[in-house]
């Protein structure tokens, strides 16, 4: 596994370090604008989780699940706390970098001491998860990089507006030239597990299954004593708001914060989201 490090600035709590995990298709870098305005205040570690980016692609397609990533996680966590036993750790997740987040949080002995969850929760949209499923893995070429990053945009307009210079910064580093064609880099076959319900035929049981991963979910959700900060896009289609409620009323009380204008999921480079974070993990 792969990983991006912000070492901090001079004059930084040698002890505090925070790890950024992406979303579902997505890579460590999407954090640059976020991790270089933490690392003023600590050290920052941005991941690229298996099977995307700079990470080794895994064997078996079923793997790619939320449970292998908060094992890889965990024990990137362990490392780090093998040289230093002082370590004090803080999150920020986006979308399945969240999930993994509160599975970790959940687990009193990982030690997570403040907890980002941005645009997710226990309960994920059934028609959000079929959305993405309907271009995940599909691993299309382009003849340009500028074509392909025309064609992320289209499928990602949820991360609200961004300026030509700011979409390309985000797009470059999910891309990759081959034989004369620009490729999506991550294995395609990390969409296996995500169609493996969206394209069941028995809609009853991949609806079931998906309501017991929820109550799962709820479950770890409620064992977090972190503290926790929820961001939602005004417009997310994953994220409702009625759960963004129920998750200010259990388990950690999450403070939620929501951003007008943007969908599934904020991006953490508009320089309001960029402070809501980076005011809460550095508030005493």
């Amino acid at each position: 596994m792969a990983y991006w490090d912000w070492p901090g600035q001079m004059g930084v709590d040698p002890h505090r370090v925070v790890i950024c995990v992406h979303g579902l298709s997505r890579q460590g870098r999407d954090f640059d604008v976020l991790a270089t305005a933490l690392s003023a205040h600590s050290r920052v570690i941005a991941v690229d989780v298996a099977g995307r980016g700079h990470s080794d692609w895994l064997a078996d397609p079923m793997a790619y699940q939320v449970g292998t990533y908060a094992a890889d996680l965990a024990q990137l966590v362990a490392s780090l706390r093998a040289v230093d036993a002082d370590l004090k750790v803080d999150w920020v997740g986006t979308s399945m970098g969240g999930l993994i987040g509160m599975v970790l949080a959940a687990q009193p002995q990982i030690g997570i001491r403040r907890l980002v969850l941005n645009d997710v929760g226990p309960v994920i949209q059934w028609e959000a998860l079929c959305r993405i499923g309907s271009y995940l893995g599909r691993n299309p070429s382009f003849e340009s990089e500028q074509e392909a990053a025309n064609y992320l945009r289209s499928i990602s307009t949820g991360f609200g507006p961004h300026s030509d210079e700011q979409w390309m910064a985000l797009c470059r580093p999910l891309l990759r030239q081959r034989d004369g064609r620009w490729w999506l880099h991550y294995d395609p076959s990390i969409a296996v597990p995500v169609r493996a319900l969206t394209d069941n035929v028995d809609q009853a049981a991949a609806r079931k299954s998906v309501a017991d991963g929820e109550a799962f979910l709820w479950g770890l959700y409620d064992a977090i004593t972190a503290r926790t900060l929820l961001l939602r896009g005004g417009d997310s289609d994953l994220l409702t708001r009625e759960t963004a409620r129920s998750m200010g009323e259990r388990g950690p009380k999450a403070l939620c914060v929501e951003f007008t204008g943007v969908g599934h999921a904020p991006t953490l480079v508009a320089q309001d989201q960029v402070g809501c974070v980076r005011d809460f993990l550095t508030a005493a």
